[in-house]
């Protein structure tokens, strides 16, 4: 029987280019991990359609899901994600939207948030697409689907991806606690000056703070560190915790 379980979710693989379903040695279905490469996917929007992720060639990509339409704390999410949307074009990032009810309802929802006076802002313009899922196709796809939180509604999930479609960071929060878009975009530089320097950032690090440099692996990379703490290039709290400025 087992066996045969094991023939059939093999065989809905091959059916389905593109899934992120896989089946371990031990059995267990797993899902989108960090490194993983997106999957790939054709999508109805507010924006019109969209073929994920062709579209968005050479840019970065934050993919985020909410419950549902008309709902208190996913309007605060969207208006906040779109206070902040020309931050996120800036940083060469396109900003997607997705849940499970319909272009109709995106479109109504929207020009009800449009009309909203929100944090002093007025005529506040959503601009970044936001996906029709009613089937949950895509939603599954990208694991934003919890069954033990919200069976037939995705979670608080937010995907972050890199230009070369892989994902870099992945954050869930439950459907009574909103988003930090600050911290979305805080986390999307972070991710960014990694990948452009080949360095990391420390807890609480904000851009123009100090970066970690790597610990030593050799005798010859730590006496070339010690020169350089003598120089005052780097500064070190122990031989493996040291920081400089980018």
């Amino acid at each position: 029987m087992r066996t045969k379980t094991k023939i059939l979710i093999a065989l809905i693989l091959f059916m389905v280019p593109g899934s992120m379903i896989s089946y371990s040695q031990e059995g267990k279905v797993t899902a989108l991990l960090l490194g993983d490469a997106v999957p790939s996917f054709e999508a109805q929007t507010s924006q019109g359609f969209i073929t994920f992720p062709d579209d968005f060639y050479g840019k970065w990509k934050i993919i985020f899901s909410h419950p549902a339409d008309f709902t208190p704390v996913c309007a605060t999410e969207i208006l906040s994600f779109a206070l902040m949307q020309d931050e996120f074009q800036a940083l060469n990032c396109e900003l997607i939207g997705l849940s499970v009810d319909s272009y109709s309802s995106h479109i109504q929802w929207i020009q009800s948030l449009e009309s909203i006076t929100y944090k002093d802002r007025t005529g506040i313009k959503i601009n970044f697409p936001i996906i029709a899922d009613q089937h949950m196709e895509v939603a599954q796809k990208l694991g934003m689907v919890h069954p033990n939180a919200m069976s037939a509604r995705t979670v608080r999930a937010v995907l972050i991806i890199d230009p070369e479609d892989k994902v870099n960071a992945i954050l869930y929060y439950p459907v009574q606690t909103g988003r930090s878009v600050e911290e979305i975009k805080r986390l999307l530089i972070a991710l960014q000056t990694s990948d452009r320097h080949k360095v990391e950032t420390p807890a609480e690090w904000q851009p123009g703070n100090e970066i970690i440099i790597s610990s030593p692996q050799s005798r010859n990379e730590l006496e070339k560190q010690k020169k350089s703490e003598i120089k005052g290039t780097i500064n070190c709290l122990d031989w493996y915790l040291c920081f400089k400025k980018l």
